[in-house]
């Protein structure tokens, strides 16, 4: 059986991306999945001087971890239009021990926010991004109003569960090709 990795780019112990990267690996039908914690990583904030030192090895035990996976479930929380520093410094400590992050594995990518765009800016940005670090497959979904739409573990909206499932049954389908 393939197996996937989700999680949310966030550090927040409250994440809605967490939830919603969890949610959507819940609802995964012929794949198992992890879910992982970027608070499990600990590393400094990355700059040239730094990777002199040699690649942390929280930095290295990321990369490495993303070897195991046949696909990747994200959830990306959106600060200022952009990635939070926690994801973005992940990111690029990633970039520099494999530039392949995502392997050539499929990706759905996701985001969401209280507001009714759903993380749509931090959306693009990764969309136009990952599509060139190794993203195979790249199926994204945005999910607004989270506290509205989200209750009680899941998707209460009958349109936007059914957009959300298109998504992930298509990503699931990807991975299982």
């Amino acid at each position: 059986m393939k197996k996937i990795l989700a999680f949310a780019g966030s550090t927040s112990s409250t994440s809605i991306n967490k939830k919603l990267a969890t949610f959507a690996a819940q609802n995964l039908e012929n794949t198992s999945f992890d879910v992982i914690d970027l608070r499990d990583f600990s590393l400094p904030i990355y700059s040239e001087d730094e990777e002199k030192n040699g690649f942390p090895k929280d930095a290295k035990k990321f990369s490495s971890l993303l070897d195991n996976y046949d696909g990747f479930i994200l959830s990306l929380a959106e600060h200022n239009g952009s990635y939070t520093v926690a994801f973005k410094n992940i990111f690029d400590w990633s970039s520099r021990v494999e530039s392949n992050v995502f392997r050539d594995k499929p990706l759905l990518l996701m985001a969401t926010s209280p507001g009714e765009r759903g993380g749509q800016s931090v959306l693009e940005a990764g969309s136009e991004r990952f599509s060139r670090m190794g993203a195979k497959e790249l199926i994204s979904f945005s999910f607004p109003s989270f506290y509205d739409n989200f209750k009680e573990g899941k998707i209460i909206e009958k349109e936007l569960f059914k957009s959300f499932k298109e998504q992930v049954i298509k990503f699931e389908n990807a991975v299982n090709k």
